[in-house]
């Protein structure tokens, strides 16, 4: 491996900090990095030239992300794979865990399996990529339900009637599944408890992209013999992490916990 750049990676700190505040002046960048102020004005100076900054307008000392990142930025989003990037994420997931990992897509009220890696135990889930299944009876699918717009879950899930079921312990009302959904937006995190499956348990994370819209999510299915609340925990926490990643993938950056990151 090379060595590292001083310089390119202080220009690149310079623009990460703006991840944190749209806009930042030349002192401000002193500060938050400890450089020179010589050193922060010719790499500001030169990334102005070269658009990656702009001066904010009325404010000529201040700067902000300039077009030629947006550029950057829709080159990279574009060639985006969401199958491929989902693929290598469950791969990774899988690997810890040992059990079926799946990333999904919303259809309608379906959801449509797009990347799956296999159990590597004797007994599991049996499933395939492309595979369809009603969305409100899977985990990753109330995932995805709960990030639609009061407007699409209502065109889909009319409060006066009634819901398919898949096994007896699926959702079949409405109702209780807009009160589920609330619980899931609420925790970040949807369970099937063996309501597609009779023997099969589920835990499932949101997937965002650059946007910020949930475009996929990730599960891990297990089947009843192997879940217990110990495991629950386990797995629980590594959908999480694995949706995350992949998410970062995707070019998602979560809301900042920095208070000071709006003006």
């Amino acid at each position: 491996m090379g060595r590292a750049v001083p310089a390119v990676t202080r220009a690149l700190d310079i623009l990460e900090l703006f991840l944190e505040r749209p806009t930042l002046s030349a002192p401000e960048i002193t500060e938050r990095l400890g450089l020179p102020r010589t050193t922060v004005h010719e790499l500001v100076t030169t990334l102005a030239e070269r658009a990656y900054l702009i001066p904010v307008s009325g404010q000529p000392t201040r700067y902000r992300l300039g077009m030629r990142l947006f550029q950057l930025g829709s080159v990279f989003a574009d060639q985006l794979d969401l199958a491929h990037e989902a693929r290598e994420a469950a791969q990774r997931v899988a690997a810890e865990c040992a059990e079926t990992v799946h990333v999904a897509v919303l259809d309608g009220t379906d959801v449509v399996y797009i990347a799956k890696v296999d159990s590597t135990h004797p007994v599991r889930m049996v499933s395939a990529v492309g595979r369809r299944l009603p969305a409100h009876c899977t985990g990753v699918g109330k995932m995805l339900l709960s990030g639609l717009p009061a407007e699409r879950l209502n065109a889909a899930y009319p409060l006066d009637g009634d819901l398919a079921g898949m096994t007896v312990r699926s959702i079949t009302s409405p109702v209780r599944l807009r009160t589920h959904l609330e619980e899931i937006r609420r925790d970040g995190l949807s369970y099937d408890e063996c309501e597609s499956n009779d023997a099969v348990f589920c835990v499932a994370a949101p997937v965002y992209d650059h946007t910020g819209d949930m475009v996929a999510g990730m599960s891990i299915s297990v089947p009843s013999i192997r879940w217990d609340d110990r495991r629950r925990e386990v797995w629980s926490g590594l959908v999480r992490g694995g949706a995350a990643t992949l998410s970062l993938r995707l070019g998602h950056r979560p809301p900042s916990q920095d208070s000071t990151a709006t003006i």
